[in-house]
This record gives structure tokens, sequence and C-alpha cells, in this order.
């Protein structure tokens, strides 16, 4: 029976969407347009609107049934809760019929989920019923024995009638009496059923009849005013058409009800009106909430369900993610050649009527002349989306939107709106596949590609003229403007194409050659390994992390890494090498990137090197200060090093180890270092930066030893070390721990480094920069030192400046300026926005953590 149940509850979901499917297409096929729209016609829309809003107030009355039933089964669930399952319950057994088992079974699958056994939802459903027929009884009991017109549209003599209503009303009178009298369970075969307590009793009944008030006040909003029908006389003709309409078992009532009601209006009201506004009652009080309700229980599962529909979403998109840049190109290409050939044949003449009354004339011209653009946009994003540029994905989503919005305001063209609409849908999960950040116009266009777009916009162009050849040619054509002038708006998109097209091939010719900036391969870096290990600074070694671009002199015995953001060509650091040879270099790379339209900048230079980048004629701006270590007579003795003397001795008690392991013993560590990696970037909600840091790469912690702090044999915290033969300068880049290790680990690894680059010769160690530190804050101080002491006072929110300035102070460090050294003046802040984006790798990472 476990199992029985367990895939019911699987099946049920599915069976009620299918369900309300085949009632929506039920209901659907019985409406007509035109009838829907004639008796739309007829209402003011402040009564539909009315009508809407009554509806709600009656459907949160509906909801205080299960709020009723389950405070009498004795259980408690937050009102949204009960409120979302007693909506959908009521509006499938408003529509579905058979109400006690339609909007039992959704009870049954929303409840369930909630820890109610069958049990309870079937004494929910068992008390619901008794509050609609309380209700029921009241009103329509109180309608036959008032008599009146009412009555007489029942096959009933009045006596009869009224003693109908009197035997409703006792019957009534009974249940509330029994309510008040009997305690013991009443049992109807295996099920027990307990009455409610009077003060409950009385609740059903007061709400069961606003429920009845609050559903005919949406017929009487919609009634014409003139219709002669008071409110209390057409609460009760409609509970009793209620009636007729539960007694016929039709789902709804359909038809039944609806005679009744007509009956009982004409001639009073034209028929045809009444019918008109029963149709639109249909729509506002049945189908609509209907179909709300499938959407949310839809919603409720596709929720419930989230983590398996998931990995089948990530599943299919993983299969069909290799395919999707060809297929993306494709489909934007098609697309492109749609809004063209739109663009150049005449607008359907029903959609131009419907789109007269809707849309400004300029409007439409403008939608029509930008729709064909947009069209020739998607033909040339297309090749971009072929090449994987993350360019080309945004600007073809948006171009996507704008074609679907122009194509529903030029000639109501759903069609080709829902096919840009569901591509541009379709190409969100494939984000990742376009990774590339390069110029849509890095590479010449092939022949292939020229040659299809120029087939396109010539067959768009034919087809025009062909569509159009009945249109006498004059120069007031092109002037004209009116809601039947397609033969204007085409040949005005058609000078606007080719225009546009004229335009992007002048600029792609006379846009200089770009830049093919790469990253070193295996040569480039073993030609550069014995530079950086004979530079006196230990910031060479970041050369081999691989992500910039590497600059050799003819000799081979100087180099300079950099990277490219838009029109910025940034070194990062001074050129490695002799000083003459280094010199050289900087001029050499500053007429490289003027060949390519560039500006050359150096990053993070030393005050040693500034004359040189003033012979370049660029500007100097302050960055921060460096500090570094004298390590020939560094120790943890004295007071000046107390803390740190304290916090290592700690450590060291506590079992932490330190050890630098060799290149050869790094690679097995690997997967645990990538681990703890990962998991300090988690806790600091932050991701890898690049260009002036390094970042996880195996193949980089390959390239030198590694330090690492074991507790237990555990690791607990590694950086790798910048340790240049020659011994001048001793550093590290990556500083990773696991979360959770002790406090101070970071302190023990520095200081444990720096005893280890005494043993073994070294003269300091570097400690990096602190930004914007150093900065005086005088008021005939320049603009951009002023403003970078404001940030250092009162940056904290955006980067712990003096944090880390105090945290590298413990170690009584030398403070060294750095540099940039750039164009300076209007090209400042694109300068700055550049290096920005290249040390956060990405625009994404420059506005993000």
């Amino acid at each position: 029976m476990d199992w029985l149940r367990r895939v019911a509850l699987a099946l049920l979901p599915l069976v009620l969407l299918g369900v309300a499917a085949w009632v929506l297409h039920r209901e659907l096929a019985t409406l007509k347009g035109g009838e829907v729209r004639a008796g739309l016609a007829a209402i003011p829309p402040g009564r539909v609107l009315l009508a809407l809003l009554v509806t709600g107030a009656n459907y949160a009355t509906l909801t205080l049934y299960d709020v009723l039933s389950l405070r009498h089964v004795g259980r408690k669930l937050p009102y949204r809760r009960v409120g979302l399952t007693s909506f959908i319950g009521y509006a499938f057994g408003h529509n579905v019929g058979m109400s006690f088992l339609s909007g039992g079974s959704v009870r049954y699958r929303l409840y369930s989920a909630h820890g109610l056994s069958a049990l309870d939802v079937a004494q929910v459903a068992t008390f619901n019923a008794l509050t609609f027929w309380s209700g029921l009884l009241a009103v329509a009991g109180t309608a036959l024995v008032a008599g009146g017109g009412v009555t007489s549209l029942l096959p009933l003599s009045p006596g009869a009638a009224r003693a109908l209503g009197v035997g409703m009303l006792a019957l009534l009178a009974a249940y509330l009496v029994a309510c008040a009298r009997v305690r013991r369970p009443l049992r109807v075969r295996v099920v027990e059923v307990r009455l409610p307590r009077p003060s409950l009793a009385a609740a059903q009944l007061a709400v069961s009849c606003l429920d009845w008030a609050l559903a005919a006040l949406v017929l009487w909003v919609l009634l014409p005013a003139d219709a002669g029908v008071s409110l209390p006389g057409l609460v009760a003709l409609f509970a009793l058409a209620q009636l007729a309409g539960i007694a016929s078992q039709v789902p709804g009532g359909l038809g039944v009800f609806e005679s009744i009601i007509l009956a009982a209006l004409s001639p009073g009201v034209p028929a045809p009106l009444v019918l008109g506004t029963l149709l639109v009652y249909r729509v506002v009080y049945y189908l609509l909430p209907f179909t709300v309700a499938v959407g949310l229980l839809a919603l409720h599962e596709a929720g419930r369900h989230r983590e398996h529909l998931g990995k089948v979403a990530r599943a299919t998109r993983d299969t069909f993610a290799p395919v999707v840049p060809w297929v993306a190109s494709a489909a934007a290409f098609i697309s492109g050649a749609v809004l063209l050939f739109s663009g150049a044949t005449p607008t359907v003449p029903e959609r131009l009527t419907f789109l007269r009354d809707l849309v400004p004339l300029p409007l439409m011209e403008a939608s029509h002349l930008l729709g064909s653009l947009v069209g020739l946009a998607l033909l040339v994003l297309a090749q971009g989306l072929q090449r994987r540029l993350d360019g080309a994905f945004v600007l073809t989503e948006v171009a996507l939107v704008a074609g679907a919005v122009f194509s529903l305001v030029k000639g109501v063209d759903y069609e080709e709106a829902a096919l840009l609409l569901v591509l541009a849908v379709a190409l969100v999960p494939f984000r990742s596949r376009f990774h590339r950040r390069a110029s849509l116009l890095e590479d010449a266009f092939s022949p292939g590609w020229l040659l299809a777009t120029g087939a396109v916009v010539a067959a768009s162009v034919g087809l025009g003229l062909l569509a159009y050849q009945h249109v006498a040619y004059s120069h007031d054509l092109w002037w004209r403007f009116t809601f039947s002038g397609d033969a204007p708006r085409f040949m005005r998109a058609t000078v606007g194409v080719l225009g546009a097209g004229l335009l992007f091939g002048i600029v792609a010719l006379l846009r200089p050659a770009s830049a093919r900036v790469r990253p070193p391969d295996a040569a480039a870096l073993a030609r550069v390994r014995p530079l950086v290990a004979h530079s006196p600074e230990s910031a060479a070694c970041l050369a081999l992390v691989g992500d910039k671009s590497l600059l050799f002199n003819e000799q081979g015995s100087a180099f300079l890494m950099y990277g490219v953001s838009g029109r910025s060509w940034v070194s990062m650091g001074d050129p490695v090498g002799p000083e003459g040879e280094a010199t050289e270099l900087a001029w050499h790379f500053q007429a490289l990137a003027d060949r390519h339209e560039g500006q050359a900048c150096f990053y993070q230079v030393c005050a040693r090197t500034l004359p040189r980048y003033l012979d370049l004629g660029l500007s100097l701006l302050k960055l921060g200060e460096e500090a570094t270590v004298p390590l020939a007579d560094f120790s943890l003795e004295g007071p000046e090093r107390k803390g740190l003397r304290h916090a290592v001795r700690k450590l060291e008690r506590e079992g932490l180890a330190f050890e630098v392991l060799p290149p050869e013993a790094v690679p097995p560590l690997l997967p645990e270092l990538k681990a703890i990696s990962d998991a300090w970037l988690a806790e600091k909600h932050t991701r890898e930066k690049g260009f002036s840091l390094g970042y996880f790469s195996p193949r980089y912690l390959e390239e030198g030893p590694v330090a690492v702090v074991r507790r237990d044999g555990s690791l607990l915290g590694f950086a790798n070390v910048w340790a240049p033969e020659v011994k001048d300068e001793l550093s590290l880049d990556l500083m990773r721990y696991r979360p959770g290790s002790p406090h101070g680990v970071m302190d023990f690894l520095f200081v444990s480094l720096m005893l280890w680059g005494q043993q073994r010769g070294y003269a300091r160690f570097n400690l990096g920069m602190a930004p914007f530190s150093g900065f005086e804050a005088r008021s005939l101080a320049p603009l951009w030192s002023r403003m970078g002491a404001f940030l250092f006072q009162h940056g904290e929110h955006f980067y712990n400046f003096q944090g880390l300035r105090q945290y590298k102070e413990k170690f009584k460090p030398v403070w060294a300026p750095r540099f940039l050294a750039s164009p300076g003046g209007l090209s400042l802040p694109r300068v700055l926005a550049n290096v920005s984006t290249l040390v956060s790798r990405g625009l994404g990472g420059a506005v993000a953590r």
C-alpha cells in the first residue's frame, strides 16, 4: 500500500495538469472570440475591473473554508500554504466538476507534503462540503420562502417551492442543533465525521453566506445598470441557478446555470446582452482563476522537483553545449534574414487596422526601419557567435529582444516576435560557451560570410521590388508617411540597411589592424625563465603565470610582460633586464602600442626608473607604497616584534609545522591545494584575480617552490614562493589557508618564510603593495594625492586599505612608492578602468569582488 501511495503521489500532479489542459481546451472551444468581444464592448472597463476585484475577494474568502476545516481537524499550517492550496483546489473544483474528488485530489497532493494524511484531507474536504451546503441552504431556503419572481422560474407551484425552502432552512437548523448537542463522532462506513463546535459552525455559516454573496456580486456588477435586478434578488437567483447546476452534475453548471439566469433576466434585459455578460462572467470568475491556479500548481511541482529538474537541465545543456555556437550563429543569421524579408514585404491589412488605434504612426515608421537595421546587425553578429565572443552574445540578446518588440509594433508580426524571443531565451543557459573576450571586428570576415550576408540583403531588396512592382515610383514616395504606406517604408528601410552596411564596411576597413595578443607558449616560458631567475626583483616571476604576453628584445636579454584592454597596452612593472636594454625595450613597447592605435602604460613601476618614463612623455601617478623587510637583521626577539613572537610560539606549541617544498614535490599535492584554494575563495566571497597577481593554476604552482603549513600531517595553508637565484629579493604570491584554521596561520607562514630566506642569504622579503598608502592630504597637494588619501581614510567599505597597511606594519618594513606611468590627461580614467579590467580578469570582475 505504501508503494501504491508513492506511485499515486507521483502521478497525481501529471493527472491534474492533464485534466486542467482538457478543461481549458473544452472551455475555450465553447467561447467565441466575437461573442466575448461583443460582451466586453457592452460592459464598461470599470465594471470589468470591479468584477475582477470582487472575484479576488471571493477566492480569498474561499480560503477561509480550509482555515476553518484545518482548525476543526486540529492541524496548523501557515496561511500562505493554506491559501495557495485552497485557491488551487477551488479553482479546479469549479471548473473540473465533482469538487469533492477534483479539489480533494489537489488538497491531498499539496497538504500531504506538509504531513497531512489521506484521512486528514478527507476530513477537510468533508468539512468544506458542510460549509458550502450550509450557506447554500441558508441563501436558497430564504429565497424560496420569500417567494417573488425568483420562484416562478422553477417547475414548482408557489406552495411547493415555499415548502422546499422551509425544508432547507429546517435542515440547516437541524445541522446547527446537532453541532451544539452531538459530541460523539458520526460514523459513515469506515470514516468518522466529527461535527464542529457551535462557534465553528456559526463561522461556517457566515463564511459560506459571504462566499455566495460575493460570487453573485461578481455577476451583478457586470450587468447593465438598468437591468432592474436588486443585489438580494440576484443573490437568491444565483443560489437557485447554482443549485440547479449542481443537480445537473455538469462541471461549473455550464449551460444549466446560464439558462436559468437568461430566462430570469430576459426580456427585461436583451438576451444578447445577457449572453455576453454571462460569457464575460465565466471568463472572469472561472477561466482566469483556473489559469492562474494551473500555473501555480505547475510552479509548485517544479519547485518540489527543482533539484531533479536542475540535473536534467544541466545534462541537457552539457550535451548540446559543444554545438551551441554554430547553432546560435545559424539561428541568428536566419533571424536577421527573417527581419529583413519582413521589412521588405507588405503588412497584413487586418493587423494594420488593429495597429491604427494603438500605435502612433511615427512609432510604427521608426519600428519598421529599426527592425530592418536589427536584421542586418544579426547577420553581422552571427559570425561573432560562431567565434564564441562574449560581446557578440550580449549584443545578440539585445538585438533579439529589440527585434521582437519592433516586429510587434510595426505590424503585429507575433510569429517573428515569438521566434526571436524563443531564441533569446534558449541562448541564456549557454552563456558560458561564449567566453572569448575579443573585438567583433578583430578578424576579417570570411569571403563566404560576406557573400552570404550580401546575398540576404540583396534578396530582401529583390523581394521588396517584386512585392511593390505595381506601385509607380515617384519622389513623393520617400516622404509619404501613412499606415498603408508599405512601399515607402520598404524604400526607407532599404536605404537604411544599405547605408548601415556601407558604414560598417568602411569602419572595418579603416580600423587599425588588431594586435594578436596571445599568452606565452611553452617556448616563450622556457626563454623567460633564465631572465626571471636572475632578476633582482621577485615580481619578475609574474611572467610565469602565463596570463600576460611577453615582449623580448632582439638579444633576448630583456623582456617585459603586458596585457591589452581596450586601447591600453599595460606593462606589468618595469622591463626586466640591464638598464640600457630595459629602456630600449620600453621605447619599443610604446611604438608597438602606437602602431595598433593604443597607448602604452607601465603599472607598478619603482621610483628608481621614473626618469625613463618621463623621457617617454608619460605622466606619473602614485599608486601606493610597497613594503620590504630587510632580512639580514630580521629577528623575533626584542619588544618590537613581541606580538609576532608570541603568536608564532603559540602556534608551534599547537603543532603547526612549516616546510618549503621543491618544485618536484608539488604535483602530488595539487588536488589538496586546489581544495584549500576553492574553500578559501568561497569563504572570502571573492574570485581569482590576475595580471598583477597570480591565480591558482597547476602549471604555475609547479614553476617554483611552495611553502606549506601542516598540523599532524594535514595541510592547513600554502603559498607559492618567488625565489630568484640571485637572492636579492624573496616574496610569495598565492596565500591560501583552509577555513577554520587556527588564528594567525598566515603570520606563522610569513615569519617562517622570512627566517627560511634569511638562512639562505636573501637580502629582503617583499610584502607587496598597500594601495593609496603614503598619500598627502594637504590642501596644496595634487588632486590625485588628495583623492588617494581620502580613499585610504574612508574607503574601508570597498577595500581594506588601512587594515592592509596595519597588517604589514607589524613586520616593521621599509616602505617605497610605486607608480603608474601613463599618457595622463583625459585618457587617465579609461586607463585606470582598463587596468582594473586586466587585474580583475574581465569587466565582470572589475565591478564585483
